[in-house]
């Protein structure tokens, strides 16, 4: 035997003691099972049939929660169906639904006596109702009679079903299983074999999904606590209570914080709209053509000139004036606030992942929800809408430029040092030129995000042409919505023009 042959051999008995650790149980058999796999180049039509009794049990205890999740809904259909087959009553709601109208039909057969009695002249009416009551319960009762027949049927669908999945649960568990190994390979944290605290969980988890679920589909009604979740008012009630006194402390103590806020933005927010409502439009019009064309290109400059014509001619210029005023306070503070903070965050982890659930729930929570606190703290107006702005859309920016500058290349950084680039110097010449498309586009998808919150913001208090939309909604005035709707998409596609440029 040569050298070659020697380690292939060597390679392979290594490969097989590799399967035996990982595996535990059954060593041979999934040493045979493995290299069948790996010597044929398509799937490998192999059995396991463990695999296919225990099912979900057998796939979490290995580790493939993915697969067994998928194999459980699929199971639990199928034993609901063979259940609700033989034992279930298929036909509860049709009877549910004949004991109803009998009661309706036994009141207006009373009626129908008494206007006999008195020769009422609702006679015909009250025979026609009674007539069609009992027609209707007849049809009722004959479908009744058809659901309960057809049990069988659904308990045979059901029994197929399983069959077919206990199948395909034999078939694909030596390859899925092969291919955790591969991973776990190139990954050792990945868990080996079937540990007993999994065997344990997997089996309770199994067992209790599938009791609940096929007692409550088959037997529904019979235990109240699967549908309604066992609750108390007063813990409602009591966690109002702590909510609510949370807030009245907050605003009592926090009184002159929270105005030093309102009278910055509100300061910020009347030279904005100085300048750009009280300015001669022939002047904001010109900047702001001016501006795309050295920013976009003289395309996009066309464009945005046809865009102010629209909303000069149709009366939304002031309006949308006071909409970019708005916009642009809250945009240039979450700006402000959010390139520092990526820019902290990028070279401090833990600080960022201390930072980034707030982020989320700024993010995720309904704006009409965080709308509740803002108000509480800074009443309704102008400010408040710009705080549920900044709120809403001031997170892309931090995140892109966390983004751009953790994707800064290392070897590019460690260079600069080398040659004895100062902190400043490696930050304003390295890190933030590299970062730069990144940072721009979470500049953009703020300003994008803040225009999303026009008509939100109208709600409390903010002016503009979100208040035009709503008044829309108000009074289904379809024309006037549509066309503020325009106006407020004509001035998001101005502002991501100038913000993106792309100059051709």
């Amino acid at each position: 035997m040569n050298n070659t042959q020697e380690d292939a051999v060597g390679l392979l008995s290594e490969r097989h003691q590799q399967i035996g650790e990982f595996v535990r149980t059954h060593p041979d058999y999934y040493v045979h099972q493995f290299d069948k796999i790996n010597s044929q180049s398509g799937f490998s039509w192999t059995f396991n049939l463990w695999a296919g009794i225990l099912g979900p049990i057998w796939y979490a205890a290995r580790g493939l929660w993915n697969w067994a999740l998928t194999f459980l809904i699929i199971e639990t259909f199928a034993f609901v169906q063979i259940i609700r087959g033989f034992f279930g009553d298929l036909a509860s709601d049709a009877w549910e639904r004949i004991a109803r109208i009998e009661g309706t039909l036994e009141l207006r057969k009373q009626q129908l006596a008494s206007a006999i009695e008195n020769n009422s002249e609702k006679i015909d009416v009250y025979k026609r109702t009674v007539a069609s009551l009992e027609e209707n319960i007849g049809g009722i009762r004959q479908e009744a009679q058809q659901l309960e027949e057809t049990g069988i049927w659904v308990a045979a669908s059901g029994i197929v079903v399983l069959i077919l999945v206990k199948l395909a649960q034999s078939i694909y568990a030596n390859t899925l299983l092969e291919k955790r190994f591969s991973d776990w390979l190139s990954d050792s944290t990945i868990v080996s074999g079937m540990p007993l605290k999994h065997i344990v969980l997997a089996t309770i988890f199994v067992i209790g999904i599938l009791v609940a679920t096929v007692i409550h589909y088959s037997f529904p009604g019979v235990y109240p606590f699967l549908i309604q979740f066992p609750t108390n008012p007063d813990i409602r009630l009591t966690s109002i209570g702590w909510v609510e006194s949370f807030f009245s402390f907050s605003v009592t103590h926090g009184e002159v914080f929270f105005d030093t806020i309102t009278i910055g933005i509100r300061w910020m927010l009347d030279s904005l709209e100085l300048i750009f409502v009280q300015t001669p439009w022939m002047v904001i019009a010109s900047f702001i053509i001016l501006l795309t064309w050295l920013s976009a290109g003289i395309r996009a400059a066309i464009y945005c000139a046809g865009f102010l014509l629209y909303m000069g001619l149709l009366g939304f210029w002031e309006k949308a004036m006071i909409t970019l005023a708005l916009l642009g306070t809250a945009a240039c503070l979450s700006i402000v606030i959010g390139i520092p903070l990526g820019m902290y965050c990028a070279r401090r982890p833990r600080f960022y992942s201390f930072i980034r659930p707030i982020m989320d729930f700024m993010q995720t929570m309904p704006a009409f929800v965080f709308m509740i606190p803002v108000i509480a703290f800074f009443g309704t107006g102008k400010p408040a809408a710009v705080v549920t702005t900044m709120i809403f859309g001031g997170t892309p920016v931090v995140r892109l430029t966390v983004l751009g500058l953790r994707g800064v290349p290392e070897h590019v950084r460690e260079a600069a040092i080398s040659f004895g680039a100062s902190k400043y110097y490696l930050l304003s010449k390295v890190d933030l030129p590299l970062a730069g498309p990144s940072i721009r586009a979470g500049i953009n998808q703020t300003i994008m995000l803040s225009l999303a919150m026009v008509v939100v913001a109208s709600l409390i208090g903010a002016k503009g042409l979100g208040e035009d939309v709503l008044e829309a909604l108000q009074y289904a005035n379809v024309g006037q919505g549509i066309l503020a709707g325009f106006a407020i998409l004509f001035c998001s596609m101005i502002l991501d023009r100038i913000v993106q440029g792309d100059k051709k």
